[in-house]
């Protein structure tokens, strides 16, 4: 029954989509329900040096990495073609230019975790889920500067292809897209499985709020500028929650205690 079981299959033809799945409708369940945690909690009053600098370095190595996976991934094959850009000119660029964010990315990631994990307030109001989402975005990162080892044996841009043609493969709804990468190293193939877990794990932690910072240009420069939104869950309306208020306040006022001399 299992004889033709493949785990491949089952990680880079299902798992994408299941992630994918989880990703989205996870996020617009926990927006609907939870909107009051969608965000990055502040701590800092606490270490503000190495939070400054570590987040600096994360943010934009990380920001770096994406974009540069986004645009390296999904950009048709055949645009590279149209324009002559070299395959092995693409991979180059990979290599030089996500090479150094992911460093910087690296060391920040580092910084921010040490942070949480040996300052005892901060590691006291972190969550699990918290330093899970660290833990595993500090190893994709180390993962991913990893495969650039094998990256520089294949600057012919072959491996790179293939990596292009699975990714848009998957988002075109070709079942047989996983069959594409089964031949890749091992270590690109863990890069891969991680960036699926962390994706699936993204509506659980607070990574959420990246998806404010992609909304805030346009909620609140261009249709509310000026204004911070703020989803309440109170029923009555503002103004028959003050006359309560005063109401209360008339008939209980609040007791003075004199000032001993």
């Amino acid at each position: 029954m299992f004889g033709g079981f493949d785990i491949n299959f089952v990680i880079f033809g299902v798992m994408p989509y299941v992630a994918l799945t989880i990703f989205v409708v996870g996020s617009i369940v926990r927006y609907e329900r939870d909107p009051f945690t969608w965000k990055s909690s502040s701590s800092q009053l606490l270490r503000r040096k190495q939070l400054f600098w570590g987040s600096i370095l994360f943010h934009v190595g990380i920001l770096t990495v994406f974009f540069g996976h986004l645009v390296g991934l999904f950009t048709p094959i055949r645009v590279l073609d149209a324009f002559g850009i070299p395959y092995a000119l693409k991979q180059w660029m990979a290599v030089l230019i996500g090479g150094p964010a992911g460093i910087a990315a690296l060391i920040g990631s580092t910084m921010l975790l040490h942070r949480r994990l040996v300052e005892p307030r901060i590691r006291v109001t972190s969550t699990f889920p918290d330093i899970l989402i660290m833990v595993l975005i500090w190893l994709q990162l180390a993962i991913g500067l990893l495969t650039i080892t094998q990256t520089l044996q294949h600057m012919d841009g072959a491996e790179m292809v293939r990596f292009m043609t699975w990714s848009q493969s998957v988002v075109s709804w070709n079942i047989n897209a996983w069959v594409t990468v089964v031949n890749v190293h091992w270590l690109y193939k863990l890069h891969i499985f991680l960036g699926l877990i962390i994706t699936a794990l993204f509506p659980f932690t607070r990574l959420v709020h990246i998806w404010s910072g992609f909304a805030a240009p346009v909620r609140y420069l261009l249709t509310r500028p000026g204004y911070q939104i703020v989803r309440s869950r109170r029923q009555r309306p503002l103004r028959e929650r003050r006359r309560a208020f005063d109401r209360l306040q008339a008939e209980h006022p609040p007791s003075t205690t004199p000032t001993a001399e």
